[in-house]
């Protein structure tokens, strides 16, 4: 048990430096805070990124730059000085502006996102471009086939197709095609290097950054419907019980039957009515898509949980007007169960061919201790979790259920995935462990999505020239080169992440900032000394309601580490806990505008907000519209 004063639980650990290996300097963007002397030169600017201490200019145009977003660049930092010394390098626009945070969050993430350059875009195919005769000799002829691509509405960048078909021996015949974008992106060219140097395509809300030029990422590349497209294809003979008899790769050109969402595949797939070819190929890949994926949960598969979040932008204003989570429907496992099924059967065939420079993903085993939290908090709802392996993890989810408690397995498989260590590239003849702790597969890569992963540009050159179809370069062979590109597609993958989720979290303050407060119900998902974090599951958000407050004297709190459970007065909080809570947007600092949460259910003395308070009668029935 420990008893913490307000002061005390908003300590933070604290530590020394003892040395610097590597100086990381860097533009900084943030705001500059105007001096109050007057006709001073000398300003101190405040990052936008927390951990950096704040910086010291000089300029005169602090009356303009006020308000503005900035990029300040450190110069040198004196030892008698309690700040760097830096100085302005641009302005990126007014704060809070859309364009403008977009561009911060890209730079603070280091995500490349400048136009391609003419030296890049000179790589690209002459336009009108068509497919030659000498294409149609090298590759498989597959455009008979009826090939439909299932993805997200809206998606241009369409990177992986199927089909699927009976064959006259009673067996069936599934392949998954792959845009071709290794043909259009040679080795070492200006082209290459751009993409190997961005690493992936960073998904904003309403907004892409290419990997590759829109040319390719959107058109030629693209395995649109109804137009011929080369591809790298994945093709199997299966029995009806999804067993794999024959595998064979192949560069293919196809042409599309249909371009769907996972909306309009999953209503042609239950529309009994419906008997076309597309459908009956739908039926067939949804039906082996069920046992393949019942059997990699039976293998020891983890089937996790996260909730995303689904923005709905305004078509004039481009702001959000309705945030909810999205739905998942039995389509979108269908095509995660095939593109899952490609990237393992590819790992194997280039590992086979070079055993010392494939390019694999693993998924490390979390520590032991990455899962306290997650056996605490079963625990407290008297159920057990068993982690001794995957297979144990996997099975003790499935059995995890409380009586009048639905919610609960959702909750506890997105504690779980908070317990999971980070899957990385890296390559084969670095390393000797190859598990992919999380499909419960000895072996994996990246293979499916090669328009917007560059790691899968990589492999389609390794499987290209292990079947014979493409010529080998010294880069590909050398294991220390791979290792290092690894390095920098883990980075990039890691940093796209990250912007993605700051976008994620600016669009969410764009939607509360017209919202005034709302109040919804939500649960604990952890507790802390001084806080609860709460998940809203109707916006697929968390956030942080505090119960000590410079402004207030703070409540009792009583934080109990083995429960974990937090006291406050005589109200004990415990994870999964049912909450109410109101919900706005704090703009009081412009540079770190943040979500606030405030307790309404359970109603606690001194700490509990009523609705009411916050929630005026001529508000409300703007907001129960």
């Amino acid at each position: 048990m420990l008893r913490l004063s307000a002061l005390e639980a908003a300590k933070k650990p604290t530590g020394k430096v003892v040395g610097i290996i590597k100086r990381n300097w860097r533009p900084f963007c943030g705001m500059l805070n105007v001096s109050q002397i007057k006709e001073s030169t000398r300003h101190l600017f405040t990052p936008a990124d927390r951990r950096i201490p704040r910086i010291r200019i000089e300029t005169r145009q602090a009356s303009t730059l006020a308000g503005q977003r900035i990029m300040v660049a450190i110069d040198g930092w004196p030892k008698d000085s309690r700040y760097p010394n830096g100085h302005f390098v641009r302005s990126l626009g007014g704060a809070g502006e859309k364009d403008t945070e977009e561009e911060v969050l890209l730079l603070e993430h280091d995500v490349p996102h400048q136009a391609f350059s003419q030296a890049v875009l000179s790589f690209l195919p002459k336009m009108p471009w068509a497919i030659t005769p000498e294409d149609m000799k090298q590759r498989q002829d597959l455009r008979q086939l009826t090939v439909c691509s299932v993805d997200p509405p809206g998606c241009t960048d369409i990177d992986d197709a199927l089909h699927c078909r009976e064959l006259d021996n009673g067996n069936l015949e599934v392949g998954v095609h792959i845009a071709d974008v290794s043909h259009f992106i040679r080795p070492g060219n200006a082209l290459d290097k751009e993409a190997a140097n961005r690493g992936t395509t960073v998904y904003l809300c309403g907004k892409r950054i290419d990997m590759v030029p829109e040319l390719l990422s959107s058109n030629l590349c693209s395995l649109r419907s109804n137009v011929e497209r080369l591809a790298f294809s994945c093709i199997w003979e299966m029995n009806h019980e999804a067993e794999i008899l024959k595998t064979w790769f192949t560069k293919s050109i196809i042409n599309s039957k249909a371009s769907l969402t996972y909306a309009e595949a999953q209503m042609r797939i239950d529309d009994t009515t419906m008997n076309d070819d597309i459908t009956k190929s739908l039926r067939g890949l949804n039906k082996l898509a069920k046992i393949l994926k019942r059997r990699r949960i039976e293998n020891g598969a983890l089937t996790l949980s996260s909730l995303e979040v689904r923005f709905h932008i305004d078509s004039e204003t481009h702001d959000p007007i309705d945030l909810q989570t999205k739905e998942l429907m039995e389509t979108n496992s269908m095509v995660e169960e095939f593109m899952l099924l490609a990237n393992i059967s590819v790992a194997q065939k280039i590992y086979d061919e070079f055993s010392e420079c494939a390019l694999l993903r693993k998924h490390p085993a979390p520590p032991p201790s990455n899962y306290d939290i997650l056996i605490k908090a079963a625990k407290s709802k008297n159920v057990a979790i068993h982690t001794d392996s995957a297979k144990a993890l996997a099975d003790s989810l499935d059995m995890a259920t409380v009586d009048s408690f639905p919610y609960f397995n959702t909750l506890l498989r997105i504690l779980a995935t908070r317990c999971m260590m980070q899957a990385v590239y890296f390559c084969s003849g670095m390393d000797s462990d190859f598990h992919h702790y999380g499909l419960a597969s000895p072996i994996y890569t990246h293979f499916t999505s090669p328009i917007r992963r560059y790691s899968d540009i990589i492999v389609h050159r390794l499987l290209a020239v292990a079947i014979g179809a493409d010529s080998t370069y010294p880069d590909l062979m050398d294991k220390h080169k791979q290792s290092a590109l690894c390095n920098n597609l883990n980075y990039r993958h890691k940093m796209a992440q990250y912007a993605q989720r700051a976008s994620v979290a600016f669009h969410t303050q764009l939607f509360f900032k017209t919202r005034g407060v709302l109040n919804e119900e939500g649960f604990v998902l952890f507790v802390r000394k001084n806080a609860i974090i709460v998940l809203i599951p109707k916006f697929g958000m968390e956030g942080t309601v505090f119960f000590d407050s410079k402004d207030k004297t703070a409540p009792n709190l009583v934080f109990d580490e083995e429960g974990p459970t937090l006291t406050v007065e005589q109200h004990t909080f415990h994870i999964f806990d049912k909450v109410k809570v109101t919900i706005s947007l704090d703009a009081s600092n412009i540079q770190h505008q943040k979500i606030r949460m405030a307790l309404i259910d359970p109603v606690i003395s001194g700490v509990s907000v009523p609705a009411e308070d916050l929630e005026p009668q001529s508000k409300k029935s703007k907001l129960d519209r």
